[in-house]
């Protein structure tokens, strides 16, 4: 369900799309130059916002009813207006357990069209239908039983067995990070695509943030493998 606060965010517009940068802007990448500047004004992004939610969020949900049993289908997009907050989006649950999407004002902002506002809703969207928290929790969980574990039989103390457990919970939580985000970048491809929105010009999004590389247990995969991935699955469509 949209909720009222989507509609704030065209009131709110002109006062979040000045000098945006895209997320993780590091001093090595090069920021875009004013002629790179979002192709679309504050309000133009921020009704196309609210065009997408409406048209992209029945799709997301009837993919998730189709593809999973006994999950939480009604998804709940919001708008995160806290000022500073960088070019971003997230999925979450909240207490009872409704999958919430998040995006912050600069992301809006940054958009370029509303195919790659599609495409990052899809993604997310895509996330909460891979069962993606859960199994990163359950990824954490065996981590920190194996790591905790090793540090027991190598003689460790109570505080080398504690430090062995929060490492391997965070090396257990990214070890299939970059699996989850391919998942949800192939998924998401496919929701937008049946929202009626370009996901191949969505994904061009990529474009324009720092590339993370294949780092070791990095938790994004290379930008030029993610776009792969959405150019494979539209011609699989």
């Amino acid at each position: 369900m949209i909720k009222q606060t989507l509609w704030a965010v065209i009131a709110a517009g002109s006062l979040a799309a000045c000098d945006v940068a895209p997320v993780g802007q590091s001093p090595t990448t090069p920021v875009p130059a004013p002629s790179g500047a979002p192709a679309m004004s504050p309000n133009q992004a921020a009704r196309s916002f609210v065009r997408v939610v409406q048209t992209l969020e029945p799709v997301a949900e009837r993919e998730c009813r189709a593809r999973t049993s006994g999950v939480n289908c009604d998804f709940n997009i919001v708008v995160d207006d806290r000022p500073g907050q960088p070019a971003n989006a997230f999925q979450t649950l909240d207490k009872n357990g409704r999958p919430v999407v998040a995006f912050t004002m600069a992301l809006i902002a940054d958009a370029r069209n509303e195919d790659e506002l599609a495409f990052v809703l899809g993604h997310e969207a895509a996330h909460h239908i891979g069962g993606h928290i859960a199994r990163q929790q359950q990824n954490a969980v065996a981590g920190a039983v194996i790591f905790a574990g090793l540090a027991t039989l190598s003689g460790g103390g109570a505080e080398a067995v504690r430090s062995a457990q929060k490492l391997g919970a965070q090396v257990g939580a990214r070890s299939y990070s970059k699996d989850f985000e391919l998942e949800a970048d192939a998924l998401g491809t496919i929701i937008t695509k049946r929202a009626g929105y370009d996901p191949l010009r969505g994904a061009q999004f990529f474009t324009r943030i720092p590339d993370p590389g294949d780092k070791f247990l990095g938790t994004h995969p290379p930008n030029a493998s993610r776009i792969d991935v959405v150019r494979r699955t539209v011609a699989g469509l």
